[in-house]
């Protein structure tokens, strides 16, 4: 395969209304069948009309930029400073959920567009109507990346092309069955846009030709490049007619968009800033359920637990895990109230002498163990000591 990135300039100021086919067909009358045009979603989102107004500065430029941002958020990801990570609405996860100020007057924002894979499928399906070629179109945006410095940009929508190349199920050459790789090309190609348009260069399209088929060849062979003056365009339309005269091919149907490649919050791995899950841990923690599991229990994770707390609860006290089934079994048949699934059992001892103090001391380190087996998957009940015991109290695991 052989990739040529090619740039689009001359599309100039985008303003609200205006018609982007329009706009980038006359600026590439060269444009062919198979190309893959990668579009700055800044300029989408300016046609479209997605602009807010705020003051130029000061303080009620922020009070205005937090307003926007704050309708504009799904949930909040992650805060450092003035910095917000958050979901959008679209599902994208991003900084100031996209919203810029960059390329656009002082005192105007530029949001996102509402739905990027249907500005995709309009444009493309304008392109088509318009100049009969048949492209495939990526929405482009910058984002940040977990674990790496610098930005990048990828695909917030695409029209006719799949957002995601699926090798499951192929085999390398070793003749090793691919389980999990699937490359997000949609992404791939708006970082290779990205090298040519560049941030302070007004070139918001880039077309990627060689990476899809052409459907049909350019009407007279066509250059592989931008043509000059004077060379023959590849589809030029007949004069007067906005179009010329082959009938419309079409590459695949629009596909399912960039949204194939937005993962719910709730199966990913990493949902949440680390303070930030270190604060829904904490209230997970004082609204710690009370009950066990019902899977039995792991004695190294009980020992676990037990090793966490130990530097952090009042001297002299002792948690002690039953470990002998029929030991355990026996003092279980004394407690009051003991949980019929309950599996495991750790007995505590609070330091001697003790005084009232002492106890409400006690019940927070029970509090603090209860926490440690809940971070390894254990459920407990907080229950009065087996009778006859010099326990305390007890946990039913």
């Amino acid at each position: 395969m052989r990739l040529e990135i090619l740039p689009v300039p001359g599309i100039g100021d985008v303003t609200e209304g205006d018609d982007l086919a329009v706009l980038i067909g006359t600026a590439a009358p060269w444009l062919r069948d198979g190309d893959v045009l990668v579009v700055t979603s800044k300029i989408v989102s300016k046609a479209e009309g997605r602009l807010v107004d705020v003051p130029a500065d000061g303080p009620e430029r922020l009070a205005a930029r937090d307003e926007v941002l704050a309708a504009e958020t799904a949930r909040v990801v992650a805060t450092r400073g003035q910095t917000r990570i958050v979901q959008t609405h679209h599902g994208f996860v991003m900084a100031s959920a996209g919203i810029d100020a960059s390329n656009v007057d002082k005192t105007r924002l530029v949001l996102l567009p509402v739905d990027p894979d249907a500005s995709a499928r309009s444009l493309r399906a304008a392109l088509r109507d318009r100049y009969r070629i048949d492209v495939a179109v990526i929405i482009s945006d910058t984002m940040g990346r977990p674990w790496r410095n610098g930005l990048t940009d990828v695909a917030l929508g695409v029209a006719g092309m799949p957002a995601i190349r699926d090798h499951r199920g192929e085999v390398d050459p070793y003749g090793n069955e691919l389980q999990l790789t699937q490359m997000a090309v949609v992404d791939e190609l708006a970082g290779a846009g990205e090298l040519i348009k560049g941030k302070c260069d007004q070139v918001p399209v880039a077309v990627v030709r060689g990476y899809l088929p052409a459907t049909s060849p350019p009407t007279d062979g066509g250059p592989a490049h931008p043509p000059t003056e004077g060379n023959g365009l590849a589809h030029r339309p007949t004069e007067g007619s906005g179009r010329d005269d082959r009938p419309a091919v079409r590459l695949v149907d629009d596909g399912v968009g960039a949204a194939a490649l937005v993962r719910e919050s709730a199966l990913d791995l990493f949902s949440l800033g680390t303070a930030e899950a270190t604060a829904a841990g904490l209230r997970a923690a004082a609204t710690l359920a009370d009950g066990p599991g019902a899977a039995p229990v792991d004695p190294a994770a009980v020992d676990r637990a037990i090793a966490a707390v130990a530097r952090v609860v009042a001297p002299g006290t002792s948690f002690t895990p039953v470990t002998d089934d029929e030991v355990r079994v026996g003092l279980a048949a004394t407690v009051d109230g003991w949980p019929a699934g309950a599996t495991g059992l750790v007995l505590g001892a609070a330091p001697t002498p003790v005084d009232q103090p002492d106890l409400v001391r006690f019940g927070a380190d029970l509090h603090r163990l209860r926490i440690a087996l809940a971070a390894e998957g254990i459920g407990s009940a907080l229950l009065p000591p087996p009778t006859g015991s010099i326990a305390s109290a007890c946990l039913a695991l």
